[in-house]
């Protein structure tokens, strides 16, 4: 038997398929594409978050039958089919009326639509998946490979977007991130990114806001409602309450990174991305605020989302904007052309002492995960 696999599998009644090695294994859905769960070999722990709600392909969504468990078109068509990552590609946000009418969902057409198999190959050295999704409306082909070594703690996953249109489109393209518990615990875990200058949500979060709107801050402290400030690193600190803000990613760098650290379960997880591509950290916070389904006031999710844009105002505000902080809030593709993104998710234990997670890293073939003082994981990427 080969030391890796990637096989099709069942995940919550959802067609998926499974990466593995002597390590870790990574679960992908065929209905919008999601990352639904990561972990340890072994481990009852997702470090993903996993929706309380039992979810359905997004493709099978119909308003009559659907919409009293998770809510009218378009909301409705993304969240139920809403797991662990989504891939966010036209815009970020609501879709305007014109793309309504069209039928698509909150946060484009990727997550909302069913992706097909190129190949799927393991060996003893790797396993490799190759998944693609066409997005008719916006004229785009999005295509990933995950590639996972036989002594890997990463997955490494490159993406390809190309413009089959006749015209240069501007779009977003977020990856929708979502940490949760049992892993991302309130009083066990902490965030770190590699960012500090933020601006909270214009918004305010359907008036149970834990914090001031649109205002700045400096990561990781912003201002709650009543004055006082809040460590955003920290999870679920009010209950009742959500939150909507950016960060703007390490400007200065190759490698930008997100990562959650549990003290009780010593275990690191996050991904390492490129802020040249992906100069913006979208954080959102759901603490049990929303009373309606699918939410039902019992839902707790820390959304650390890491793309082209600093917040889900939709694709028309992001024109109008145009940048933040001197930094674009979206990307233009030409005609016949494409982009290409690499980014790697990893988990892996840590040593007892560690509180802190400084920085991570990546070189040619490994990832770099730096905490206490000069302490060092070196984690292989085998790419």
């Amino acid at each position: 038997m080969s030391r890796c696999a990637v096989t099709p599998v069942l995940w919550k009644n959802r067609q998926a398929y499974r990466l593995s090695n002597t390590n870790v294994e990574l679960t992908l859905l065929l209905g919008g594409g999601h990352l639904a769960d990561f972990r340890l070999c072994g481990s009852p722990i997702n470090v993903l978050w996993e929706s309380p709600w039992p979810t359905i392909e997004p493709q099978t969504f119909s308003p009559p039958e659907h919409a009293t468990l998770y809510g009218d078109a378009p909301v409705g068509r993304f969240l139920c089919g809403y797991t662990g990552h989504a891939l966010v590609l036209d815009y970020f946000g609501m879709p305007s009326a014109q793309e309504a009418e069209r039928g698509i969902a909150l946060h484009g057409e990727a997550a909302n639509a069913e992706w097909r198999i190129v190949s799927a190959v393991a060996d003893d050295e790797s396993a490799t998946l190759v998944m693609e999704v066409t997005l008719p409306v916006y004229g785009l082909l999005f295509r990933r490979q995950i590639s996972l070594h036989r002594d890997a703690f990463t997955a490494c996953i490159a993406e390809v977007v190309t413009n089959l249109s006749s015209h240069a489109v501007e779009f977003q393209w977020v990856q929708h991130a979502a940490f949760g518990e049992p892993f991302f615990e309130k009083g066990e875990a902490t965030l770190f990114i590699s960012g500090k200058r933020g601006i909270t949500w214009p918004a305010g979060y359907e008036g149970h806001e834990l914090l001031q709107g649109d205002v700045e801050f400096q990561w990781p402290y912003a201002q709650s409602v009543d004055g006082k400030p809040i460590d955003l690193s920290q999870p679920f600190v009010r209950g009742g309450t959500g939150f909507v803000a950016a960060v703007l990613a390490r400007p200065d760098g190759d490698n930008a990174f997100v990562a959650v650290h549990n003290r009780r379960h010593q275990l690191v997880a996050g991904y390492c991305f490129n802020p040249a591509l992906f100069p913006w950290i979208a954080l959102w916070e759901e603490n049990r605020a929303r009373s309606y389904a699918p939410w039902n006031k019992r839902t707790r999710v820390r959304g650390v989302e890491f793309g082209t844009s600093p917040m889900p105002l939709g694709l028309a505000h992001a024109r109008e904007m145009g940048r933040l902080f001197d930094t674009p809030v979206l990307r233009s593709i030409a005609e016949g052309s494409c982009l290409q993104a690499q980014y790697d998710l990893f988990v892996h234990p840590t040593p007892s002492q560690w509180t802190e997670i400084k920085d991570v890293r990546q070189t040619e073939h490994a990832l770099v995960v730096r905490g206490n003082g000069d302490e060092e994981i070196k984690l292989q990427r085998g790419n």
